[in-house]
């Protein structure tokens, strides 16, 4: 019974639920909780340059599977009980991998690259057997993109098989076929290409998933900041360095959520090519608005840990690399969706980058208040020079 009727698992074009995020998918969301908390221990444990390239890998995978799922479920009706299954049983994988994160790199590479590979190819494929009566050119579509998933996990596989250096550079290689693929339409010889007209999306819902997830990182930070807190002995010192996580953490969402995920939402629910704009602004743009929250939560640890050492290379990369990055994919998001870059992001950007000449000057703490300083100004100024304009003309960005 469950097997039969697959047009009905596709949500309902038009209907008041087309763009609702399900209960399922929230759910299915909480596993990233985890997955958030163990990129950002993981590289805190490992902040050098390898242990950086690592965790940038880590975090474009992790990033890539909920992505590609999110972009399945804006077809695939959530409450509808095969996709449900097919979510749940995509948890346990996302569990798997998840806990696989600390030693990705070391003796648990093959079931980090098998629960990776299973996600994702095994994903493509119901979603194949969903759509075959459904949507032709969307069947095509994830014939397409199972193919290329297929060729990439031949990569994450091999790679685990191997050690060092070796995994390093094939799982490099597997990653790069992944994120060139939508560049190239998915083009496969006797299928041929997608082009993004093919890409129908619902841009509230998309829009909404990612926020959900954006929420997740952001309260991996507080709950970081929070647990943190609770461990120290209660000094003046820790007190301000709680207070500057939690700022700095409000900061970064009132940069994200003030004004720019509601600004997106309309414009690709309006676009001529929503795939196009929708891929741009989510698939891509969103990677660095995750790697900086994450790289944030291990400044965090810095501030705790070590806030009266003069504040070094090791530690700005942390404290300021984080908000830059943040801001970077803001910027990015945000011009993508409005046709222009907010002026305010750049300022903090170099900002940012100034804060940089006072390291010999600065320990690790007040390097830490400066930076939360930055994006303190950036949500101000955004969230003032958006609102003096009418509420119609607000999506063309600050000035």
């Amino acid at each position: 019974m469950v097997l039969e009727g697959r047009e009905g698992w596709l949500r309902a074009k038009g209907s008041k639920n087309e763009s609702k995020v399900s209960f399922v998918e929230l759910f299915f969301d909480l596993v990233f909780v985890y997955s958030i908390s163990q990129l950002a221990h993981t590289l805190g444990e490992h902040f050098t340059l390898l242990g950086g390239l690592e965790a940038i890998m880590l975090i474009f995978a992790v990033w890539w599977v909920w992505v590609f799922t999110a972009w399945v479920t804006n077809w695939l009706d959530p409450d509808r009980m095969p996709v449900r299954i097919m979510l749940f049983t995509l948890m346990f994988a996302g569990l798997i991998l998840s806990a696989s994160i600390p030693e990705a790199f070391g003796e648990k590479a093959i079931y980090f690259a098998g629960a990776y590979v299973f996600m994702q190819v095994g994903r493509s494929l119901f979603t194949v057997y969903a759509l075959k009566n459904a949507s032709r050119s969307n069947h095509r579509n994830f014939l397409r993109i199972t193919s290329w998933l297929v060729l990439s996990g031949i990569f994450w596989i091999t790679g685990a098989l191997m050690e060092g250096e070796m995994r390093v550079i094939i799982w490099l290689i597997a990653l790069l076929i992944e994120y060139s693929a939508p560049a190239l339409g998915f083009r496969v010889p006797g299928l041929g290409k997608s082009t993004t007209a093919d890409w129908n999306v619902s841009g509230a819902h998309l829009a909404e998933r990612c926020a959900l997830f954006i929420i997740i990182c952001l309260g991996e930070a507080v709950l970081q900041a929070g647990k943190t807190f609770a461990e120290q002995p209660v000094t003046p010192l820790i007190i301000a360095v709680f207070i500057t996580a939690f700022v700095g953490t409000v900061a970064l969402w009132w940069i994200y959520f003030q004004f720019g995920h509601e600004r997106a939402a309309h414009r690709i629910e309006h676009d001529e090519v929503p795939g196009s704009l929708a891929r741009q602004a989510f698939t891509y743009a969103h990677i660095p608005i995750l790697a900086g929250i994450i790289l944030s939560v291990v400044g965090d640890e810095f501030l705790f840990a070590h806030p009266h050492e003069a504040a070094d290379l090791r530690a700005a990369a942390a404290l300021l690399g984080g908000p830059a990055v943040f801001l970077f994919g803001n910027l990015w998001f945000k011009g993508v969706t409005t046709g222009r870059p907010p002026l305010s992001h750049m300022v903090g950007l170099a900002g940012l980058a100034l804060l940089l000449f006072t390291l010999p000057m600065v320990v690790v703490y007040q390097l830490g208040i400066l930076a939360t300083a930055v994006l303190v100004v950036v949500a101000i100024w955004e969230f003032a020079s958006l609102t003096r304009v009418v509420p119609t003309a607000r999506s063309t960005g600050d000035h």
